[in-house]
């Protein structure tokens, strides 16, 4: 009796909110070769957790991307490492050379610390930023199925599978021809996508011995613009939030020797020395120009100093971005198989992927000065007199300001990331030993374009200094003929960048039957993975001479060899227990070697009762980039503080408020690799068949961890880090040293939760799942040294750790009819906290960012001969992202952050799939 109510209330739960459904256990007793595991055995619940998801559920719910899957993938982190937030080139941890890239982060330890993996095999990294896969080169219109495997694999796949592993299955041996077409529109306008794809094949493997296959997808998405939203809004101070930048449309006097305000300047009644003034600000008239306002140093005045900002404008530059940019994208796989003999297959496989996608930033940020130029001449045509608000104005000198350059159009990148993978790859048996093999070799390639909204440092400042351009552009206004004509001259458009990956692998391994012992079969596999990687990053012209220009610094091609061996045991220790044992020695050459242990039991001691548990080390090796990338130059506008020196001279704004501050960044090539220790104990229990539930509570502590630390961090943490502050004999910093660091190590654990329920009543079929993580802990500090800091349930600039998210479905059909209901659900959180922290804070701020649900509904119908119908509503109850203050110098995304919600709203998907016969 109470088995049977355990089974009623996981129906109940299961309805309520139920997450991506596992398909049907196969009736066919073939082995099979599970993610997790090299040995092929019966399938069934291993002693690992794997979530399995099927491109019927993927399609379903109207997902066209490996990032959007990923999105409702609970045990993946809530980070930046999507398209929208690569979008951008501020944040703690920004990755400048990845725009148009996406990428995995399982437990949100990051991307280099997840393997993602196509059939089982390795492919190349982002061509740019050569850290991780990219998303968008897996080809989702031939995709079988999904396996997620939670939990560290090291010793099984590689050091890099400290979070887990990803394994896109591909479809194999597919005999006909299939075409279908993907519309999804928003109802409120922008980022609309579209699909194709066709997927033929011919022969039969057992048949004829032979089988070809082709699959080609064809996607596009269009853009979308912050001002087609209304929730992204990043002027809303009544609720603590407004613009950090002084960087506006109608630009900012800023002092300096020689120039018209002088080092600093006073109003009448005070005696405060002001460094910055906008004519509009005196006249309260800020708000006169689209997306300007009155600075609001209230809210900053512990953040940027009152002396700056007093009586100047600012700018809702976060109000102005490119939620979603244009994206093309097309995957083309053909893979031919054929039978050598009775148990013997070899197979060719090709694997090409071209995306093109557009980013666009906000337009540039100029600074003027005595030292870079650009001052706006005396007798200028548009020349700005103050003397009526500033009695001490000099109008006999030149004017140095900051302008946020709309006339020179935004910053938009053409980012083409072209893949490529051969693979040849023979499988079989041997009496009872299976074994595979292959050879591939893998590439990714990206070129990125400046198209626009980009200039020559040496024609730019000069322009500025003819007094031609206007950067006092008011409402209704706009530049010259002339000043049009100026600006083009000055801009760079053409090849900017690229970069190139390259793997080149051998591997093997065998699996069976050792010997039978009194519980049982003890089966083996041991194989070996042979790989050389490479990476090179270039610039088609010296960086330097564009201003502010986007990219990494030239990196030489670096290569390295890596030599892997590994075995695995399945050990019956009596009835229904069972060991895996693993090892595995990874040899990275310039790096070192590693050998890498993982033991797991699984315990079943009634038919519906299963305990299961592991525990293993990891070995992550700091990739190319972390290593070898070249010293950047770049520089922190004003906002910064130099919080020794201020101490050291209290008041003094050259330490206290300086203009600017100029930074390195790039890799390092004394990083240390970093090392986690793992494990995971859970329970899977089925009372009734169709009724299963499992829970498994995970742990991951990690040392050396491998960190970009920004400027304005290494600035926040000066005194652990003093030799990254290089100082000038008068104690002004000279430049910041940020880049990569070994960090302190981290600490996490959580527990996800996996429940299943199945049945059919008066006809109806129904199927319902819930698939979800809670995360009790994510500690760590951002420099050695520190104490552990608490993650969990609080705002971060990189990653999101929330307490809990899951993907609900509940599915039903009946004869040529079935609907699918999906929720996504994410916990909230604790919000930056305005002005660093300051109290009181404002009156309408509230310090918790709401939770996020969202539902997809989909219903499919095949009564129409060899076509299938699916219509399907995204996000269906229009719900808005969340609102959030947090700073966007930080986290993309004004008033809402993409790090959680879809900004895109309810969308309408149509899909037709047709079969020929």
């Amino acid at each position: 009796m109470k088995l049977k109510k355990l089974a009623q209330l996981m129906a109940l739960i299961g309805v309520a909110g139920t997450a991506v459904a596992q398909e049907a256990t196969p009736q066919a007793m073939q082995r099979v070769e599970v993610t997790g595991s090299s040995i092929k055995r019966i399938a069934k619940e291993g002693a690992l957790p794997v979530q399995v998801i099927t491109y019927d559920q993927i399609e379903k719910q109207g997902i066209t991307s490996a990032e959007q899957l990923l999105s409702t993938i609970s045990s993946n982190g809530t980070g930046a490492n999507n398209m929208t937030s690569g979008n951008n080139v501020f944040g703690a941890d920004a990755d400048r050379v990845s725009g148009g890239a996406s990428f995995a982060s399982l437990r949100g330890l990051g991307p280099n610390s997840t393997l993602v993996l196509l059939n089982g095999r390795r492919i190349a990294t982002h061509g740019a930023s050569g850290k991780a896969v990219d998303l968008n080169s897996i080809p989702m219109g031939a995709i079988s199925r999904v396996e997620i495997l939670k939990d560290g694999a090291s010793a099984i796949y590689g050091t890099d599978a400290i979070g887990g592993v990803i394994n896109f299955i591909l479809k194999t041996n597919y005999n006909g021809v299939e075409a279908s077409a993907t519309t999804n529109s928003t109802e409120a306008g922008g980022g609309m996508n579209r699909r194709a794809s066709l997927l033929a094949g011919h022969g039969s493997l057992e048949e004829d011995g032979y089988n070809v296959m082709m699959s080609l997808t064809v996607d596009n998405n269009d853009k979308l613009s912050s001002n087609q939203r209304s929730f992204a809004n990043g002027f809303q101070p009544g609720r603590g939030l407004s613009p950090d930048t002084t960087g506006t449309p109608f630009a900012n006097q800023m002092t300096g020797a020689g120039t018209a305000l002088g080092t600093s300047f006073t109003v009448p009644g005070s005696t405060n020395q002001y460094l910055q003034a906008n004519p509009l600000s005196f006249t309260g008239k800020c708000d006169t120009v689209a997306g300007m306002s009155q600075y609001q140093t209230a809210l900053w005045s512990k953040v940027t100093s009152p002396l700056r900002t007093t009586y100047s404008c600012a700018y809702d530059y976060g109000g102005d971005y490119v939620i979603s940019f244009p994206v093309e994208r097309a995957n083309l796989l053909s893979r031919a198989s054929f039978k050598l003999a009775p148990d013997h297959t070899m197979f060719v496989e090709l694997l090409g992927s071209r995306t093109k996608a557009t980013a666009e930033f906000t337009p540039m940020q100029i600074p003027t000065s005595v030292a870079t130029g650009g001052l706006y001449p005396v007798g200028g045509a548009y020349y700005q007199d103050l003397s009526a608000y500033i009695p001490t104005f000099d109008r006999t000198k030149p004017i140095a300001y900051k302008w946020r350059a709309n006339d020179f159009g935004n910053r938009t990148q053409e980012n083409t990331t072209d893949n490529l993978r051969l693979l040849v790859g023979f499988e079989g048996t041997v009496g009872k030993w299976d074994y595979k093999a292959g050879v591939s070799h893998a590439q990714s390639k990206t070129n990125t374009k400046l198209l626009d909204g980009y200039s020559y440092t040496a024609q730019l400042f000069p322009a500025l200094a003819s007094g031609v351009i206007n950067p006092w552009v008011g409402a209704g206004q706009s530049q010259s003929q002339a000043a049009k004509d100026l600006i083009e001259s000055t801009k760079f458009r053409g090849d900017f960048q690229h970069g190139k990956t390259t793997l080149t692998a051998v591997d093997g391994s065998v699996s069976g039957e050792l010997l039978q012992l009194p519980a049982g079969a003890m089966s083996a596999a041991v194989g070996f993975d042979l790989r050389r990687e490479s990476y090179a990053f270039g610039q088609d012209i010296d960086a330097t001479l564009v201003f502010l220009s986007p990219g990494n610094a030239a990196l030489e091609k670096a290569s390295r060899n890596v030599k892997a061996v590994y075995a695995e045991l399945l050990v019956p220790i009596v009835k229904d227990l069972e060991m895996q044992l693993a090892l595995r020695r990874d040899d990275y050459s310039l790096v070192g070697a590693s050998t890498n242990p993982k033991v797991s039991f699984r315990y079943q001691p009634a038919s519906w009762l299963l305990f299961r548990g592991s525990a293993n080390k990891g070995f992550l090796a700091p990739s190319f980039t972390q290593l070898y990338s070249g010293q950047l130059f770049q520089e922190l506008s004003s906002g910064a503080i130099d919080t020794l020196g201020c101490g050291r001279h209290p008041g003094d704004p050259v330490f206290c408020a300086p203009a600017r501050l100029n930074y390195f960044s790039g890799g390092n090539t004394a990083l240390k690799p970093e090392t986690s220790k793992q494990g995971s104990v859970g329970m899977v229990i089925e009372p009734v068949k169709g009724y299963s539930a499992s829970l498994d509570y995970w742990a991951i502590n990690s040392k050396d961890r491998i960190l970009n630390r920004s400027a304005t961090i290494v600035l926040q943490n000066a005194a652990l880090l003093p030799q990254n502050i290089i100082r000038n004999p008068d104690d002004t910093i000279n430049y910041i040293q940020a880049g990569w660091i070994n960090a302190a190590g981290s600490r996490t654990r959580g527990a996800d939760l996996s429940l299943r329920g199945e049945g059919s009543t008066n006809g109806y079929k129904w199927n319902a799942a819930l698939d979800g993580t809670w995360t009790q802990s994510f500690k760590f500090a951002e420099i050695a040294g520190q104490q552990y800091k608490e993650y969990v349930g609080n705002f971060y600039t990189r990653d999101l750790y929330l307490r809990w998210k899951h993907n609900a479905s509940f599915s039903l059909a009946r004869g040529d009819w079935s609907g699918l209901l999906t929720q996504n659900y994410s916990t909230g959180y604790k919000d930056q906290v305005p002005n660093g922290g300051a109290l009181p804070y404002p009156a309408g701020f509230n310090p918790k960012v709401s939770s996020y649900t969202s539902y997809t509904l989909s219903g499919t119908y095949t009564g129409f001969k060899n076509t299938t119908l699916t219509v399907g509503i995204q996000n269906l109850f229009d719900k808005d992202p969340p609102f959030t203050a947090h700073n966007v110098d930080d986290v993309v995304g004004a008033g809402w952050d993409p790090r959680v919600a879809d900004p895109r709203g309810r969308a309408l998907s149509f899909q037709v799939k047709y079969k020929f016969m």
